[in-house]
């Protein structure tokens, strides 16, 4: 099948949504500067709240929310975790090798569907895996115990919590939940422990200069909800095949976006681990779209 006979406004969105998600981490990078990551995720997450919510009025949809048991635990995962984790890690490290290692997502969802819902790993898949992983070593380098080590354990748990958000997806009932409903309350009640979690835990206040507004209100909007209804049209429109491998531009326009602005050029050993990770993310979309 050729992308000629997918609607090209689709594959445009596709393309819009990986530049949109690959620059937010060098403005996430910024954010984290001027307040504390938990704040900061905090914000971007209600704002996106917001403009969900507001999408939901505009459409007419019902406002109430729907499994919602299941959609907190969605939250929990993929809105608190993903978010929380990601924003600490910026603190210390860098936003393209960041945005690589909690991509390292689509693996940890193999091996817990393999766990949690019996799901087989195939030939491909398991190569892929191994691939990831050494690519994972390379990058986090734990050998020479350097101080981005943590930083990039945190980025792996977001990758990580992102995966176990994807495992609670697949037991929310899609029949009795709208996709833009479903999306709205997961970004809700994920927001409500980031919040929490900004007023309990002592942290400088926030320093809001231009560059701060300027990153977050990016967040917000470009770099989170704008996609998030991007994605939803995509998914639509596109085979799901064809949408993940359009979604690996991200982390590599990441690294892109963050070395020229930011002026954060990987080492040999991190290059050789990104493109390990990149290669098993190719490997692995091709294996699914099978």
């Amino acid at each position: 099948m050729t992308y000629s006979r997918f609607p090209k406004l689709a594959v445009l969105a596709l393309i819009a949504i990986a530049l949109l998600w690959g620059y937010s981490w060098t403005q996430m990078k910024i954010g984290v500067q001027y307040s504390s990551p938990f704040a900061f995720a905090a914000l971007r997450n209600a704002g996106a709240s917001l403009v969900l919510l507001s999408a939901l009025i505009v459409r007419k949809q019902s406002l109430k929310p729907k499994e919602v048991s299941q959609t907190f635990l969605l939250g929990l995962l993929q809105t608190s975790g993903f978010s929380g984790f990601a924003a600490w890690a910026l603190v210390s490290g860098g936003a393209g090798k960041t945005s690589i290692l909690v991509y390292t997502m689509p693996f940890w969802t193999l091996l817990l569907a393999w766990y949690f819902l019996g799901e087989r790993i195939k030939g491909v898949q398991w190569i892929a895996i191994a691939v990831a992983f050494s690519g994972l070593l390379l990058i986090l380098d734990p050998f020479r115990l350097q101080g981005s080590l943590f930083s990039g354990l945190l980025a792996v748990l977001a990758g990580l919590s992102w995966a176990g958000g994807t495992i609670a997806a697949k037991k929310v009932d899609r029949s009795k939940v709208d996709l833009l409903s479903l999306t709205t309350w997961q970004t809700v009640f994920g927001a409500l422990p980031l919040i929490a979690i900004a007023f309990l835990l002592p942290a400088a206040p926030i320093q809001w200069n231009s560059a701060f507004i300027g990153a977050l209100a990016y967040s917000v909007l470009p770099g989170n909800a704008i996609p998030m209804l991007l994605w939803m049209y995509v998914l639509s429109q596109l085979p799901a095949g064809l949408s993940g491998l359009g979604m690996l531009m991200t982390p590599v326009l990441g690294v892109t976006f963050a070395a020229l602005q930011l002026g954060e050029y990987p080492q040999v050993n991190e290059l050789i681990g990104m493109g390990c990770v990149l290669s098993a993310l190719v490997l692995t979309s091709i294996a699914n779209r099978k």
